[in-house]
């Protein structure tokens, strides 16, 4: 939704693209992480003090070293390493209370894409993998 997320200290919406976010590298532990998206900076995963090594490593091989913060969707934390769109990217979602419940979806230049949800589904479509996290909060 338009609005939603991080303000300036003027109050106003201070939404910039991703890719034009300054990284803020603050230490946050799990309960410090927002529930929704920051749309004025990037938390990377090295920020997250509790961060599995699998989060860590989530773009490694996409050439993607920034993996960054997106929001909580119920206890599931949602993160992603490369671009939203056109491009290689890979999204993981950890469980906040137990880190080692961790799905992933794949996301490739085209569009397409897939993964596993916590449903043991798999899913082409992000849409329907963020309802699946969405749906299966235990």
């Amino acid at each position: 939704m338009a609005g939603e997320g991080s303000t300036t200290g003027t109050g106003s919406s201070s939404a910039l693209p991703a890719h034009e976010r300054p990284v803020d590298p603050t230490p946050l532990h799990t309960a410090e992480l927002p529930p929704l998206p920051q749309r004025d900076r990037n938390i990377p995963a090295q920020a997250w003090i509790e961060a599995p090594a699998e989060l860590l490593a989530l773009g490694d091989d996409l050439g993607r070293p920034l993996v960054a913060y997106k929001r909580r969707i119920g206890p599931w934390l949602l993160w992603r390493a490369g671009p939203a769109t056109k491009a290689d990217a890979r999204y993981l979602a950890v469980h906040a209370d137990d880190l080692d419940r961790q799905v992933s979806y794949r996301l490739f230049p085209d569009g397409s894409g897939c993964g596993e949800g916590p449903s043991g589904t798999v899913h082409d479509r992000f849409r329907s993998w963020k309802e699946d996290l969405r749906d299966h909060s235990n």
